[in-house]
């Protein structure tokens, strides 16, 4: 997946300069969605010469790109993931902050048959649904 990112911005004429390949290398790794914040603390582990300016540059770089997703669950922080071609939706913990990643055929279906009863031809859409786990093991 990471080579994927890295050839992906070359392809788009996005030099591939040190710091960027360190980004890039660990944002296309991370199995979550991290925040900036987070990304950045992931970042420095492997060079702690990079700010978190320059995260933020790569990552809005990126974003212009169409190559990187940028998420605000319920007005939390920024949270980021590279871009898919297979639409997924997301189901957000509150308490922990955890995104868990889904799909479901009904639920398109759904959408799809809810827009052209009113009319429209649906064009896009996003889905986040935000609950507590079951059963969880009070701390």
């Amino acid at each position: 997946m990471e080579r994927n990112l890295i050839e992906a911005c070359r392809a788009h004429g996005l030099r591939i300069t040190g710091q960027r390949r360190i980004i890039t290398e660990v944002l296309a790794t991370a199995d979550d969605h991290p925040s900036i914040e987070e990304l950045h603390r992931r970042v420095a582990i492997r060079d702690g010469s990079i700010a978190l300016s320059t995260v933020y540059r790569t990552l809005k770089q990126l974003a212009a790109l169409g190559l990187i997703e940028q998420h605000s669950f319920e007005g939390g922080r920024l949270r980021i993931e590279q871009a898919s071609n297979a639409h997924h939706d997301h189901l957000i913990d509150v308490e922990t902050g955890q995104v868990t990643e889904f799909t479901s055929p009904e639920i398109e279906a759904l959408q799809i048959e809810i827009a052209r009863r009113s009319g429209y031809e649906l064009t896009g859409h996003r889905l986040e649904l935000y609950g507590r786990k079951i059963n969880r093991k009070p701390k």
